[in-house]
């Protein structure tokens, strides 16, 4: 199969890549291009070059494959001057995504054109990067400074009309695109060209425009601050300066530590949706899904089912109960369409079409049943002995459990292989992370469906094997034990906290568990003491026992106002706390990071030696998508395996 092939519509070139299955940009397809644009400078009877592509898309990027090695000529930035310096104006015909290189290969041609539906963005700061064939020249003097720093440090794609509003496309093109390319390419060529992309003025920032993206790449990471240094240059000097600065710039970042971390996430998160042991299982077709519970879990993962088109019933145990789980699930549609998500009109009908049922028959059509109730292991046997006569054998049964032991759930339950644990986190429409845990009996199809439902849901499916808390639970129980030793140790809740947040956390370990309420984990530890198990006091038993339960009590281990959610350091937790904790010793933030990392590492290794997670790149994906951890830090496995953490001073606890 040939990388390229030319065709000729009358005076124009079309130049169609087929590199399956992104058209992702290889050192061949570069080496391709490079000819391309000499082979049609050459042929008299070429005016003007079509660029499109075969399959599913534009060129989507750089080839993964080359991640990590070392470069091969012609580079990119060779490969968009030629095209740019082409005898015979090039135009790009843009369909499903122009990503990365992709786009700046667009931006070079003279036009662009693109289908409807198709998707624009330089999303490099994702993986640590930033454009470095010229993509934050072009892209500013098509769009403007404040769009380009927009969508440079957020990596966030834009749709066609969008980009053809703003400059960056010159027409929309219904139909076979090609051949309208091409026709819309004569037609231009009967007028003057346009001038290179690379010639055009590009004026001084404006200072409220800096202001602006100064804040989004605050949040973005340090690839978007360089980001935004090498944009602003940009506006500054002339354009072969500016060039020089922002490869520079891009080389120096691709072999930064953040851009190694980012690129071991990106290969995670490609591989966790398609386990290998899957591989030629077909999951069941998905029709209607049933929630069984309108909480607060169950009315979220209601939504995320409603919100990726799945038909969806709900179960409850009276019709008050139900009235308030649809009213739940209809203020997450509203607010998904009120953000552009979905249009006003297909978040209403999603809605009506939603099944409401206080009898497990309600649910007899459901090709997918999701248990969330409270977690009560005779609860929730109560519901599955409910669905188990009321469902289809073949319907694949759920329980979303935090702690719960699934095979003890499923006890007495007939067609076992159809049965599994899905452990959704709060809220369920936006959390990420599915962890996904079979049970001995459970099917491969039926494992391969909950796979596919991560899928269809926009989630990072992980499986993992049963013990206490699972991966993530059990690793948040170890660090928060880590976190008290801390306390113990005379360093004060507020330096963890901050130490934590220094190395990227969101919130410190005490913050959210405030957040969350301390209550969900001491109840949890009280009903292992009511089954005769030893579990040792915390120090957050004493707080939850005084009535300090986090936010919702304006006091757990910080105190807050009625009217604030901003922790204040508490003299009665002092207090509560003095009889178990040293004199004060701080400890520098390194070290506090060093010991809180080393026990997520440790209790991860625990984790693979016990075969409860298939590798360290799931512990990974776990912590990332559901705990907060730091994404340029790569995760607490990659981070220890690759020497990031100053070793701990002092051994870390025992889980």
């Amino acid at each position: 199969m040939s990388l390229l092939s030319i065709a000729q519509h009358g005076e124009i070139a079309v130049v169609t890549l087929d590199n399956p299955p992104v058209n992702a940009i290889s050192a061949a397809v570069r080496q391709a291009l490079v000819a391309a644009v000499a082979r049609c400078d050459a042929d008299a009877a070429v005016r003007g070059v079509v660029l499109c592509c075969a399959g599913r898309t534009f060129l989507a990027g750089a080839d993964v494959k080359e991640f990590g090695l070392p470069p091969v000529p012609p580079h990119l930035p060779d490969v968009v001057a030629a095209i740019e310096g082409a005898a015979k104006p090039w135009m790009a015909a843009i369909h499903g995504a122009a990503l990365g290189g992709g786009l700046e290969i667009a931006m070079a041609c003279r036009f662009r054109v693109a289908a409807p539906d198709a998707r624009l963005g330089l999303p490099e700061v994702t993986l640590g990067v930033m454009p470095g064939a010229s993509g934050t020249l072009r892209l500013p003097r098509l769009i403007g400074v404040a769009e380009a720093a927009r969508m440079i440090l957020t990596g966030t794609p834009v749709a066609a009309p969008w980009a053809q509003k703003a400059g960056l496309i010159d027409a929309l093109i219904g139909g076979d695109l090609a051949e309208g390319a091409a026709a819309v390419l004569a037609e231009r060529l009967a007028a003057p060209v346009p001038v290179p992309v690379s010639a055009r003025p590009l004026g001084p920032c404006a200072t409220e425009v800096l202001e602006a993206a100064e804040a989004l790449a605050k949040r973005g990471g340090k690839a978007a601050r360089v980001a935004l240094e090498t944009l602003r240059y940009a506006t500054e000097v002339p354009y072969e300066a500016a060039l020089i600065r922002e490869r520079e710039n891009f080389l120096a970042l691709r072999a930064s530590p953040e851009a190694a971390a980012l690129r071991h996430v990106f290969f995670a998160e490609r591989a966790a949706p398609r386990p290998v042991a899957l591989k030629g299982v077909s999951p069941k077709t998905l029709g209607a899904v049933g929630v069984v519970g309108g909480g607060t879990m169950g009315a979220g993962i209601a939504a995320a089912c409603l919100l990726a088109g799945l038909k969806v019933h709900l179960l409850e145990r009276d019709t008050a109960s139900l009235g308030r789980g649809r009213d739940t699930i209809g203020r997450t549609l509203r607010s998904a369409a009120a953000r552009g998500k979905l249009p006003v009109e297909e978040a209403e009908a999603r809605l009506a079409g939603l099944g409401a049922h206080t009898d497990a028959a309600g649910l007899a059509a459901c090709d997918l049943v999701i248990e969330a109730v409270f977690e009560d292991i005779a609860v929730k046997r109560q519901v599955f002995a409910d669905l188990d006569r009321a469902c289809r054998p073949d319907t694949v049964l759920a329980t979303n459990t935090s702690y719960l032991d699934p095979r003890r759930i499923a006890q007495g339950l007939s067609h076992p292989e159809r049965f599994l644990g899905l452990h959704f986190f709060s809220p369920a429409h936006v959390m990420k992370l599915l962890e996904i845990i079979p049970v001995p009996q459970t099917a491969p199809a039926t494992l391969a469906t909950a796979f596919a439902l991560g899928g269809r849901l926009g989630k990072v499916p992980v499986q993992s094997g049963i013990c206490e808390g699972f991966i993530g639970n059990r690793i948040l129980k170890r660090t928060r034990a880590e976190a008290e030793a801390l306390l113990r140790a005379g360093v004060s809740i507020a330096e963890v906290d901050a130490a934590m947040r220094g190395f990227g956390f969101r919130m410190g370990p005490f913050e959210t568990q405030d957040l969350g309420g301390l209550d969900i984990a001491y109840l949890q530890r009280e009903g292992a003491r009511a089954e005769g198990l030893e579990v040792a006091e915390t120090l957050g038993d004493i707080l939850v026992r005084a009535g300090r339960k986090g936010q919702k009590t304006f006091g757990g281990w910080y105190d807050y106002a009625t009217d604030s959610r901003q922790p204040v350091t508490s003299a009665e937790v002092a207090a509560l706390l003095a009889p178990h904790v040293a004199a004060p010793a701080p400890l520098p933030p390194a070290l506090i990071v060093a010991r809180m990392l080393a026990a997520m590492a440790a209790e991860g290794r625990a984790i693979l030696d016990e075969g409860i997670a298939g590798g360290p790149a799931e512990i990974d994906l776990v912590q990332i998508h559901g705990y907060g951890f730091p994404r340029e830090k790569g995760g607490p496995m990659y981070h220890a395996e690759a020497g990031l953490c100053p070793e701990a001073p002092v051994r870390a606890t025992a889980s």
